[in-house]
């Protein structure tokens, strides 16, 4: 299969789960955007950093990464959404809430990043 192939295949697969956890979001908490949003954007940081360990340090072949990080995860997470969420809570006047949400948001995945590589590492070793 060719890369290109293998992200798009992947890229569709990860736009589905974020579409269907965004939904879970709103059953659950009766809120979509932005809890939705930075919901999707912390797991699949958290599980970027996993899959980075896993695939590029333990087993120490990338074949899968395509598919995988830039792919499912890639799809996965939105910075796009990210940056209509916090345009959209300015514009409806919360614009504290829309500071605590791009802080909290930026923050959040990198530590949830690092929560990810931490934990694979300390799982494989």
């Amino acid at each position: 299969m060719t890369i290109i192939l293998q992200i798009a295949l992947g890229g569709a697969l990860g736009a589905v789960l974020r579409f269907a956890a965004v939904q879970a979001m709103v059953r659950v908490f009766s809120v979509g955007s932005p809890l939705g949003t930075i919901f999707v954007n912390l797991l699949g940081s958290f599980l970027m950093g996993c899959v980075a360990v896993w695939m590029l340090e333990r087993i120490g072949d990338a074949k899968a990464a395509p598919f995988m990080m830039v792919g499912v995860l890639g799809g996965f997470t939105t910075f796009s959404t990210f940056s209509l969420d916090a345009i959209s809570l300015w514009e409806q006047g919360r614009q504290t809430f829309a500071m605590v949400y791009v802080t909290g948001s930026v923050i959040g995945a990198i530590f949830a990043l690092m929560a990810g590589v931490m934990i694979m590492r300390a799982i494989l070793a």
